[in-house]
């Protein structure tokens, strides 16, 4: 079904259309549905009723092998890295208009899989994928070289060519959105693709691989193996045919992918991280109430599994307490955990029960260690791996729900005297990844910019922004560079070639 076409659909539409769905389980390699080589299988669950979706083909490496080989040869014919730019970005055209065409079969397979509620992917996530195809593919003929002076019988030019083989191992919170931020500007810059999906989520990306080979895509040039992080993840990043790999997700993951590349071929590596972003809202704050719905979503929004999440609200102690109250009254009557398939519902489950068990620790910890619980900390009343929206005060910086990422709707309100204060606590953190400023000054706010150790930073705002925004972080949040004309370009080798002439 068309994306113009959901936001009119209600809950019992949903749930038709859901009861209607055909899951596709196997592999994609080299333009094909193929099943795993020794038969294994693993189990996705929907975390809303905790029923089986699937039973998945489980690649390993002997599949990732199969799949690097179809890449590797779909690359060296050029079947791809060899079309005309315009040949490239017509058929890249024609998959961002085929995925919104299947919009509502996409939908579907994020919200079973892993919760996400279908108003969430019908107004955010799949129109942003649709837009990121759309905008590398916009990309693909404005990468240029250069040639630079040189003495007069010598023609120097510097090329910007494609690695070759990319594998790229994409996350559960985000499973579609976060594939389309590495396969696109991949793809758009003339590599070809292994694609590792999140194994908590994988039904969806399986699907865009058919959906690229129908818009033209050549055979090959993109493949999807499912599998399990400590195989097939592994297997992809150590692969020595594979030129660079591209991964989101935790930064304990991430440094074993650094690790992987040195051990094999010294591939490239593009990591997006952990993060635990602050929010820093200052006395002198134009709209407290703005601010604080703007906290409330940054932390609760898509359940608290967003690696910018803002889980750290440092609060000028003088303004904390009205701050809290109008948080607490966003956060109690638009985040109320709900079936993901009831398009008036803003919070969905956890990906899965022992993902709740992990966060209910982070919970049980920050009661431990003395900071104040407001209100949440439990779960409702539901098979479901749900937690209800959570917020402590009268939190440290050192304390465990402060330091460490939580990854779930659980945010801590840490009271500071002053600007000072709150760039250092801020600051003091293994993250880097994002933050939100909120003060009338603009001083204040320009200062603020600066000093913050963090890839994105937002002004009297939270997760806002568009396909021109690098999205990425510093320090242990990763060093990649997502969305934007840069992605694209860091898909690309530079080459030197020193002519002599004459």
């Amino acid at each position: 079904m068309h994306l113009s076409r959901l936001p009119d659909l209600d809950k019992a539409e949903w749930v038709s259309l859901a009861e209607g769905l055909q899951l596709e389980t196997r592999l994609f390699i080299d333009g094909d549905y193929v099943d795993a080589l020794d038969g294994g299988r693993f189990a996705t669950v929907n975390p809303a009723t905790g029923e089986v979706l699937a039973d998945m083909a489980e690649g390993t490496g002997a599949d990732i092998d199969r799949a690097v080989s179809a890449a590797r040869r779909a690359f060296r014919d050029g079947r791809w890295s060899k079309l005309a730019p315009r040949a490239r970005m017509d058929i890249l055209c024609r998959f961002a208009d085929l995925i919104e065409e299947q919009a509502g079969m996409l939908a579907l397979l994020d919200t079973l899989d892993m919760g996400k509620p279908i108003a969430d992917m019908v107004s955010v996530d799949l129109p942003e994928v649709v837009k990121t195809v759309r905008f590398m593919a916009e990309c693909i003929d404005k990468i240029d070289g250069k040639v630079t002076a040189t003495e007069p019988n010598v023609l120097h030019c510097v090329l910007r060519q494609p690695f070759g083989v990319v594998g790229c191992i994409s996350p559960w919170n985000y499973p579609l959105l976060m594939a389309v931020w590495k396969i696109a500007p991949a793809l758009a810059a003339g590599n070809t693709v292994v694609l590792k999906p999140a194994e908590q989520a994988p039904l969806s990306c399986i699907r865009l691989a058919e959906l690229f080979v129908a818009a033209g895509g050549p055979p090959g040039v993109f493949n999807v193996v499912n599998g399990l992080g400590e195989t097939a993840g592994k297997a992809l990043a150590l692969h020595p045919d594979v030129a660079k790999i591209s991964f989101t997700g935790s930064t304990e993951v991430g440094k074993l992918i650094l690790q992987y590349s040195g051990q094999s071929n010294m591939k490239q590596v593009a990591l997006e991280c952990g993060g635990k972003s602050p929010q820093i809202v200052l006395a002198d704050v134009s709209d407290l109430e703005r601010a604080a719905t703007a906290a409330a979503c940054g932390i609760f929004g898509n359940q608290g599994e967003v690696c910018n999440a803002g889980s750290r609200m440092i609060v000028d102690r003088r303004i904390a307490g009205d701050f809290i109250d109008l948080f607490r009254k966003t956060a109690e009557t638009s985040f109320i955990p709900g079936d993901p398939l009831d398009p008036s519902t803003r919070m969905g489950p956890l990906v899965t029960v022992e993902h709740r068990r992990r966060v209910m620790n982070y919970i049980e910890a920050g009661r431990r260690e003395g900071a104040r619980l407001v209100f949440g900390g439990d779960v409702p009343p539901s098979p479901g791996a749900y937690v209800n929206p959570t917020l402590f005060a009268d939190a440290a910086n050192g304390m465990t729900i402060a330091r460490e990422e939580i990854f779930g709707p659980v945010g801590a309100v840490i009271p500071v005297d002053g600007l000072d204060e709150a760039i250092r606590v801020a600051n003091d953190t293994v993250y880097g990844l994002a933050a939100g400023v909120w003060t009338s000054n603009l001083d204040t706010a320009l200062r603020l910019v600066k000093e913050i150790e963090a890839g994105v930073v937002w002004v009297n705002c939270f997760d806002e922004g568009d396909m021109t925004q690098p999205f990425g972080g510093w320090k242990q949040s990763g060093n990649a560079r997502d969305k934007c004309f840069e992605s694209v370009v860091s898909y690309t080798q530079t080459k030197s070639a020193w002519i002599r002439h004459g």
